[in-house]
């Protein structure tokens, strides 16, 4: 049997009073195995980000349970949720997120940083890093001075850099271009091969979510139905296609 990183169980998300409640989310409940790259996709408003969020602790559920490497994420006391988030989770964001009054080397070791780990510790992490990522070249320059696809492989170095168990990136291509899109994806993909990491991503992008493993669909805050990639990731792609257009929300 496979290890479980994540299993969500009838999570639901419910906004407003109790007499005028509107739920986001319905009772969804999947699991995710150790080392895969799981897409969450669907039409604007299915509850995509709102489920990201519950599952990444940006956010709680009204009611259900998540489990997150096998703790229940609701009973983790306030005091100690900074470290669970710092030991055990990675984001990645749209818009980087990156402090544009530091050079591209501090921003991917500041977690680090943070955690008062030595100097030279962080600095063999963050070359390693940077080799892995095609930044090598760029970690003594700002963000300013780098471009879109740069930036975001910085902060995805920058979520890799504790050696998190899961990822979660909340649509990471959004704001790149092509080549840049292709680029970090394929970043994500040798990592998910390579180190096993877990990867739970949020996206519209049909090409970025022929890269993963599985695609669950997401629509009216429950899910519609899930696929695993074949051989082919082209049939991958066109098979995801297929069903967003089925369900009125695609884009290549």
């Amino acid at each position: 049997m496979m290890e479980l990183m994540l299993s969500a169980n009838n999570i639901t998300k419910e906004y407003g009073s109790k007499q005028v409640a509107v739920a986001a989310l319905n009772a969804v409940s999947f699991d995710v195995e150790k080392g895969m790259f799981l897409s969450i996709m669907g039409p604007s408003g299915s509850g995509k980000t709102t489920l990201l969020n519950i599952l990444s602790t940006i956010d709680s559920a009204t009611s259900g349970q998540v489990d997150l490497d096998g703790t229940d994420i609701s009973k983790i006391k306030s005091k100690d949720l900074a470290v669970f988030r710092r030991d055990t989770l990675g984001f990645v964001f749209q818009d980087f997120n990156l402090l544009d009054n530091m050079t591209i080397q501090d921003n991917i070791a500041l977690p680090l940083a943070l955690n008062k780990v030595k100097v030279n510790v962080i600095n063999e992490k963050v070359s390693a890093l940077a080799e892995t990522l095609g930044l090598s070249e760029q970690l003594s320059k700002y963000p300013y001075q780098i471009s879109g696809g740069q930036k975001q492989r910085a902060a995805t170095a920058r979520a890799l850099i504790a050696n998190p168990k899961i990822i979660f990136a909340d649509e990471p291509t959004g704001a790149l271009d092509t080549k840049a899109s292709g680029e970090l994806l394929h970043c994500f993909s040798n990592l998910n091969h390579q180190y096993g990491t877990t990867i739970v991503m949020v996206t519209h992008d049909v090409y970025a979510a022929s890269f993963s493993d599985k695609v669950m669909f997401l629509q009216d805050g429950k899910i519609y139905t899930d696929m695993y990639k074949p051989k082919n990731r082209d049939t991958f792609y066109q098979n995801i296609l297929n069903t967003l257009a089925v369900m009125g929300g695609a884009r290549q």
